[in-house]
């Protein structure tokens, strides 16, 4: 409690002092406040009538250039390419939040019991997290999401299983090397049982880094979310999906319609960057040896 009260102080001063990192944080803040709120805003311009429905085709003039009518013009189907672009930062928020929740919620207990009682149980656990972890992240997903099949929970899913050896290994880790420290072994002396010892003593000292990994690894299921949905491999075609509607744009793309890809494309990489510069600056925070160097 004591290092956490610390940790507390010392964000304090970064804010009062913020240095470049601190500054970049505070775009990255900014910019995912923004799509927050495009994500919790939508459905209430929908109810009002203020945009167009996102899964309603063929209801708009096809390739209508931005204009009054149409703020981001509308794409081959006839899809408002505002509005849709608007639902999408919701069906990222969904995607990223389960999939990255399930990762920590199986990698963070793994990696507590794993790395306390150590044994048959460790080197087991180590094997196959390792074995998860040496696949790539992307070919993974894409052989999941042909499993599971599309929607919302399945796509975390697929995502979410690339992340937990992450979760795992660090805190697994920390875990190994905080087990030692004398005041677990007073706790074990006072008769303490391993699930006060873990709850209570080393759950809170192991996960520090827990957020960092969290925020990146919320960038990288953005990408990911995109890339399944540019395949196919993602939502269903009517769910309004970033990467979905840059496999919509592709055809009409050489012929000069650019609105259909620039859009959606420039919202996925805001978001990606606005979560990997909170990643960054809580980097900087939790390991104060970065944050010297630099």
């Amino acid at each position: 409690m004591t290092a956490a009260k610390s940790r507390f102080v010392e964000f304090l001063t970064l804010w009062k002092h913020p240095n470049l990192s601190t500054r970049m944080m505070l775009v990255g803040l900014g910019i995912t406040l923004i799509f927050i709120l495009m994500a919790l805003l939508s459905p209430v311009f929908l109810a009002w009538g203020w945009i167009e429905n996102p899964m309603e085709f063929l209801s708009n003039p096809i390739h209508e250039p931005p204009g009054v009518d149409y703020w981001f013009g509308t794409n081959g189907q006839g899809y408002d390419v505002f509005s849709r672009t608007l639902f999408g930062a919701a069906a990222a928020w969904k995607v990223l939040l389960l999939a990255t929740g399930l990762s920590l919620i199986i990698g963070v207990p793994l990696g507590l019991v794993s790395g306390y009682l150590g044994g048959k149980l460790d080197r087991v656990l180590l094997f196959l997290m390792d074995a998860v972890y040496t696949l790539p992240g992307l070919l993974l997903s894409i052989t999941l999401a042909f499993v599971v099949g599309r929607g919302i929970f399945n796509a975390a899913i697929a995502l979410s299983i690339a992340y937990v050896p992450q979760y795992y290994r660090v805190v697994r880790n920390h875990t190994t090397s905080v087990k030692t420290e004398l005041f677990i072994e007073a706790a074990q002396a006072m008769g303490a049982n391993t699930w006060t010892v873990l709850s209570r003593y080393l759950f809170l000292n192991v996960i520090q880094s827990v957020p960092v990994l969290f925020t990146l690894n919320a960038a990288d299921s953005i990408l990911t979310l995109g890339s399944l949905g540019f395949l196919g491999l993602g939502l269903p075609p009517e769910t309004p999906e970033w990467g979905h509607d840059l496999r919509l744009a592709l055809e009409a793309l050489p012929t000069g319609i650019w609105w259909t890809a620039f859009f959606p494309g420039l919202a996925l990489t805001l978001m990606v960057v606005g979560l990997s510069l909170v990643g960054e600056g809580l980097n900087d925070w939790v390991n104060p040896r970065t944050r010297n160097q630099r």
